[in-house]
C-alpha cells in the first residue's frame, strides 16, 4: 500500500525519507530518523517498532544488515512486513516479507534504498531509484520529491493516492524539514507546494535554530530577517504569488 525512499546525502551526511500511499497519514508511521544516526522506513502491514528499535540499534552501532535480520527474526508477522534503513555512514539494508501484497519488493544502492508494496509493478521503485540517482548534486529534499513523483508517474500505489510525507534531518536531534499531506487528492503535489512555502521563510529561520555546537543558535535575527525580506521583494518584483495559504500579516 506504500512506496518509500530512504537516502543519505554523501556530501553532508544529511538523511531523508519520502513516502506516499493510498493510506491516511502515512507520514505519521512510516518514517523514523535520528540525525547523525540513521533512517528507517517501516511499512506494508506496518510494525512501528521496526522504526523505533531499528534506530536504537543503529545508535548502538549495529550494522543495518544485522538489524534487519534481527528485527525480522523476532517478528512472527515478518512475512507481511517491509522495512529498509540506512546508517550515518551510508550502509543500508532492506526486507520485504513473502506475503506482502503484490507487487512488492525493494532495491538497494549506494546511499539509497527504495521499497514498496501493493504497487502497480516493479517499474515504480525502478523509476524512483533512477530519478534519485540522476539528480545527484541537487538538494536532498528536491531529489526525494522528484524521485517520488517518478514513482507515481510509473504507476505508484495501485489503489490510488491519499497521503505523502517528506522528512529531512541534518546532524541534530530534530528535523530540519518535516512536511506531510495526510489526506489529499494529489499528496505529492501538495508536498511540493509545502516545500515551496518552506522556502519562503521557514527554511531560512531553521538556519538560526540552536544546535549542539551552538546551543543558543543565532541570537541576532537581523541578518536572516533581511534575507527573507530580500527574497520576498524579489518574488513580488517578479510577480510571483506566494505558495502559502496563510492570511496576510496584520500591521
Amino acid at each position: 500500500m506504500t512506496y518509500s525512499i530512504v537516502a543519505r546525502d554523501p556530501d553532508n551526511g544529511h538523511l531523508g525519507i519520502a513516502v506516499a500511499s493510498r493510506f491516511f497519514a502515512v507520514g505519521g508511521i512510516v518514517p523514523h530518523i535520528r540525525g547523525g544516526i540513521g533512517a528507517v522506513a517501516t511499512q506494508a502491514f506496518v510494525n512501528p517498532l521496526n522504526g523505533v528499535d531499528g534506530l536504537a540499534m543503529l545508535a548502538a552501532g549495529q550494522a543495518p544488515e544485522a538489524i534487519v535480520a534481527e528485527l525480522a527474526a523476532r517478528d512472527e508477522g515478518r512475512d507481511q512486513r517491509q522495512f529498509h534503513m540506512i546508517d550515518a555512514t551510508g550502509r543500508n539494508a532492506a526486507f520485504t516479507g513473502e506475503k506482502c501484497i503484490d507487487w512488492a519488493g525493494h532495491l538497494v544502492a549506494e546511499n539509497v534504498s527504495v521499497a514498496g508494496n501493493m504497487l502497480a509493478g516493479p517499474q515504480v521503485i525502478a523509476a524512483t531509484l533512477e530519478t534519485f540517482q540522476k539528480t545527484a548534486g541537487k538538494p536532498l529534499a528536491e531529489r526525494l520529491l522528484a524521485a517520488m513523483q517518478a514513482g507515481e508517474d510509473a504507476g505508484g500505489d495501485k489503489r490510488g493516492k491519499q497521503s505523502a510525507a517528506l522528512v529531512v534531518y541534518r546532524d541534530q536531534d530534530y528535523a530540519w524539514l518535516n512536511i506531510r499531506a495526510d489526506d489529499h487528492a494529489d499528496p505529492l503535489d501538495e508536498l511540493r507546494r509545502l516545500y515551496a512555502v518552506a522556502g519562503e521563510r521557514y527554511l531560512h529561520v531553521a538556519e538560526t535554530m540552536a544546535t549542539r555546537e551552538r546551543p543558543s543558535g543565532m541570537i541576532d535575527r537581523r541578518e536572516i530577517d533581511a534575507k527573507i525580506a530580500a527574497l520576498e521583494a524579489a518574488r513580488l518584483a517578479e510577480g510571483r504569488p506566494s505558495a502559502s495559504f496563510a492570511t496576510p500579516l496584520k500591521s
